[in-house]
C-alpha cells in the first residue's frame, strides 16, 4: 500500500512520487528519468517537494567486464564523467568519487548478495559507446557503463545530500560486440522489482 505524495511536472508529462511505510520508516519513491541530466534534475525537485536528502538509486547497466561482474551487482565507487550534468556542479575531473560505495557494499555483504565494487563509466551518448571508448574505460578498471552516477553524485555533493547506488547488468558490451542479454525483456522487469525491494530494505537502514 502506498500513497501519491507529489508529482514532477514537465512538458512531456507528469512523474508521480509515492510514499509507503516500510519497517516503521516512511520512504518516498519514483521512477527516475533516464540520464544524468534527467535524474539529477529529479533529485533537485524531489528535495523541494518532499524534503528528502538521502537518495537510493538502482538500475540496469551495460557490463564491460563480465569476467569479473557476471552474476553480481555492481557498486559504483567512482564514475567517469562522460556526460554534461556533473560539470555544472563540480570542478572538472575525469572521475568523481561515489562517496557511499562502502556503505552499499557492506549492506550487500551482510545479506550475502554477490557484488563487486569499482569504477563505472557514465555516458550520455548511448549510440557512441564505441569499441575504442569501451576499451579505454576497461583499461582504467571500469566494470560497467551507465547513464546517471556521475551527474547525480555531483548534484548531491553540491547540495550536501547522500547518494547510494547499485547496478545490475542488463546487457553486455564485450570486446567482440554487443549482447542484449535481458535488456528490455520480462526478465529485466523481474530484476527491477527484486532490486526495488532490496533498495527499500537498504533505505530503511538509513
Amino acid at each position: 500500500a502506498c500513497e501519491r505524495v507529489a508529482q514532477l511536472g514537465c512538458i512531456n508529462g507528469l512523474l508521480p512520487v509515492y510514499a509507503l511505510d516500510h519497517k516503521g520508516k516512511k520512504i518516498a519513491f519514483y521512477m527516475s528519468f533516464v540520464g544524468a541530466t534527467g535524474a539529477g534534475t529529479c533529485i533537485e525537485e524531489v528535495n523541494c517537494l518532499v524534503g528528502t536528502t538521502k537518495f537510493v538509486m538502482f538500475g540496469s547497466s551495460g557490463s564491460l567486464r563480465p569476467d569479473i561482474a557476471a552474476g553480481k551487482l555492481v557498486v559504483p565507487a567512482e564514475a567517469y564523467r562522460d556526460e554534461g550534468m556533473s560539470y555544472h556542479y563540480a570542478p572538472p575531473s575525469e572521475y568523481i568519487r561515489i562517496r557511499n560505495a562502502d556503505r552499499v557494499a557492506d549492506f550487500l555483504e551482510g545479506r550475502g548478495i554477490p557484488h563487486v565494487k569499482g569504477r563505472v563509466w557514465t555516458t550520455d551518448g548511448v549510440y557512441r559507446e564505441t569499441a575504442g571508448k569501451a576499451a579505454a574505460r576497461r583499461s582504467e578498471g571500469c566494470l560497467a557503463v551507465e547513464m546517471e552516477c556521475a551527474g547525480v553524485q555531483a548534484v548531491c555533493d553540491y547540495r550536501g545530500w547522500e547518494y547510494y547506488d547499485f547496478l545490475f547488468a542488463g546487457d553486455l558490451l564485450e570486446e567482440e560486440g554487443w549482447d542484449a542479454r535481458i535488456l528490455g525483456n520480462d526478465e529485466e522487469i523481474d530484476h527491477q522489482m527484486r532490486y526495488f525491494l532490496l533498495a527499500l530494505e537498504f533505505a530503511a537502514t538509513l
